[in-house]
């Protein structure tokens, strides 16, 4: 019998075994998009179990568990550890077929030397083996990543992000890594809820040292925080967006639909993309200035819970595919 996830996994020929083992397992990694927390590399912090580095904000992880009806307290709740483990070692058998069952096993053997499935027989054994080697000094965050040969991450961050963590990792010449962060300015574009637009933009004018009062403003800090992140490092803007926008909405349409927004009016999806499509293009063209490459990840539907979005935020594993009319 073949054996489980050997290291022919998912290779079904000569061919694709010969360009695997022979050129693509010792390339190095350049994660472009990720959402590894900067200011866990900047600590290099020691996990104090499995549960915290594999379950603590992994929301792929979460859904599983809640399809499988395992209560909030064990997945963001203030569940003990080992029984949040648990749980996801009961959930693991029923996930056959999925790439989180792949992914779960190839980083059991791949960081942590186990080769046993895990269930509900093996949880305790694979939980006390794996935090062991936790406890060791290279299985902190940054020997995580040196093992796995990554040379480079792009972490996700906010236009009003100090970034204190990435300055902090620049500033460390020990760490041979390139942790940059990524333009993500997504809140940029919620102009249909005024309330939260306007937080937000009060905390970007706060970041980029400016008051926005207008349009204008508004633009300029957008490009003022580009600026800053291009100096950390930053080559790279990324966009969620759910279906292709553009209109041929002028500046000065623009610069009014904005006023209304500052004003507290909360505008309507037309007339948001109008708008929207006037940010867009602004940013597309102070990419293009920084000689940067536009990211943008299309055809979510995001924070379909209103219950739990209320309660625990975003990001927190209720998106969904979307069905919006991309071509």
């Amino acid at each position: 019998m073949k054996a489980f996830m050997d290291d022919e996994f998912l290779l079904r020929s000569e061919s694709a075994s010969r360009l695997y083992h022979d050129f693509a397992e010792g390339m190095p990694i350049f994660d472009y998009h990720c959402h590894l927390p900067p200011a866990e590399i900047a600590g290099n912090i020691r996990y104090r179990n499995l549960t915290h580095v594999w379950l603590g904000g992994d929301h792929y992880k979460w859904r599983l568990l809640r399809a499988n009806g395992v209560p909030e307290e064990l997945i963001t709740g203030p569940g003990d550890d080992w029984e949040k483990f648990k749980a996801w070692a009961e959930t693991i058998p029923y996930t056959l077929g999925n790439p989180m069952y792949h992914w779960t096993h190839l980083e059991l053997r791949r960081f942590f030397g186990v080769n046993d499935i895990l269930g509900p027989s093996t949880a305790e054994h694979i939980y006390g083996a794996c935090n062991e080697k936790l406890a060791e000094e290279r299985f902190r965050a940054r020997g995580l990543m040196s093992m796995m040969n990554v040379k480079a991450v792009c972490t996700t961050d906010d236009p009003a992000d100090s970034l204190e963590h990435h300055r902090a990792v620049a500033a460390d010449g020990s760490f041979p890594i390139l942790a940059a962060p990524a333009f993500r300015p997504d809140k940029a574009f919620t102009s249909t809820d005024a309330g939260f637009f306007n937080r937000w933009t009060d905390s970007l004018g706060e970041a980029a040292g400016t008051d926005i009062r207008d349009l204008h403003a508004f633009l300029g800090a957008l490009t003022n925080r580009a600026r800053f992140f291009h100096g950390l490092g930053c080559r790279l803007s990324d966009h969620g967006v759910e279906a292709p926008f553009s209109s041929d909405c002028t500046e000065n349409a623009a610069a009014e639909l904005f006023a209304r927004v500052r004003g507290g009016e909360s505008l309507r999806r037309g007339e948001s993309a109008d708008l929207s499509s006037v940010i867009f293009r602004h940013l597309g063209e102070t990419y293009h200035e920084l000689g940067w490459t536009m990211q943008i990840h299309m055809g979510a539907m995001r924070n379909n819970n209103s219950r739990f979005f209320a309660s625990i935020g975003p990001d927190t594993g209720f998106d969904a595919i979307g069905d919006f009319e991309i071509g």
